[in-house]
């Protein structure tokens, strides 16, 4: 991984690399932009919220890219997967999404990887900086997650169903730099008082928790408690969306979207009180909606940029996005 105080593996931007990244460079620094150089991404599952992630991390100027999906682009990732051309439906999303990607930003290394995220063993993961895992079942993300703890890599959870979705991010152990801006007085000693506002870099340190038991309803936790009331259902739909992807290895398909809709109230029923998630909920879970697929992967690929750069606080650990009231919000699980 890398570290607070590494020198990023003796990186250096050329000219031209200075260049293209300069609007980068003077909002988080050179240093910031060298770690963002030295670092390798995996992105598990080109969906059209996969693709949001990649664009905004290639970017960013990344070092390398990998694509790791075995699905293949279908009918209802065209309309949001704007990497993958609509004449490619049927062949894998990965290769297909190659050619668009790599136009983006010529300096970065893309590849793709089309074998199936279970059969991959626990050091493929070790290559990695972060691992940004998307349409995943809730043991797949668990397994994952733990494989990235122990090769501390940083990783990240999301997803997006119609208009809702989320991101999650277990960072383990992370530093960070923060931006602190205080008062300093400036005056003699007897003179009237006289500050200046001075800005100083102080080192910071966030602990994480993995994703495992997350999507479990716990009524005890404080984030349980209050989330109804304050921001509405939100974590309950997450937990009955990814309690039906664990059942039926699938998603809500739009095409059966009557008797899916049928299933959703039913498993509901089972793992919370209708009263605090209700019917209406999951009225618009089908297909991925691009502007929603947007917003949660651009807030995604905004904390993937932080983290590898150190740079700024971290969302500590759930940004939920609630198609209600068209805002989102973070909260600690």
């Amino acid at each position: 991984m890398v570290e607070l105080d590494s020198t990023t593996n003796g990186v250096q931007l050329t000219e031209h690399e200075a260049e293209l990244y300069d609007r980068q460079i003077r909002l988080w620094g050179l240093e910031s932009q060298k770690r963002l150089r030295a670092s390798k991404i995996l992105i598990i599952g080109l969906s059209g919220f996969g693709a949001e992630i990649a664009k905004n991390i290639i970017l960013a100027g990344v070092k390398s890219v990998t694509f790791l999906d075995d699905k293949d682009l279908t009918a209802d990732d065209c309309c949001s997967q704007f990497l993958a051309p609509t004449t490619e439906v049927g062949k894998n999303r990965a290769e297909v999404s190659l050619t668009r990607a790599r136009a983006l930003n010529p300096m970065v290394e893309i590849t793709a990887d089309k074998e199936p995220v279970e059969k991959k063993e626990a050091s493929f993961f070790e290559q990695f900086n972060v691992v940004v895992a998307t349409g995943l079942p809730k043991t797949q993300l668990e397994t994952v997650n733990a494989h990235c703890r122990t090769a501390n890599v940083k990783f990240f959870a999301g997803d997006v169903w119609g208009m809702t979705g989320y991101s999650f991010a277990d960072l383990q152990e992370h530093e960070f730099v923060e931006d602190v801006t205080k008062h300093k007085t400036i005056s003699k000693p007897g003179d009237k008082v006289k500050t200046e506002l001075v800005t100083a870099q102080v080192k910071r340190q966030l602990s994480f928790k993995p994703i495992k038991g997350i999507f479990e309803v716990n009524p005890e936790h404080q984030a349980f408690r209050r989330n109804v009331k304050r921001v509405g259902p939100g974590i309950y739909v997450l937990i009955v969306l990814h309690q039906f992807r664990e059942e039926h290895n699938r998603d809500p398909n739009y095409s059966s979207r009557n008797e899916d809709f049928k299933t959703l109230l039913k498993l509901r029923d089972e793992i919370v009180d209708p009263k605090v998630c209700p019917d209406d909920a999951f009225q618009h879970i089908f297909s991925q909606i691009s502007p929603t697929a947007a917003i949660v992967g651009g807030v995604l690929s905004q904390e993937i940029i932080k983290t590898v750069s150190q740079k700024d606080s971290p969302l500590n650990n759930f940004f939920i996005f609630d198609p209600e009231t068209c805002r989102g919000y973070v909260e600690t699980f």
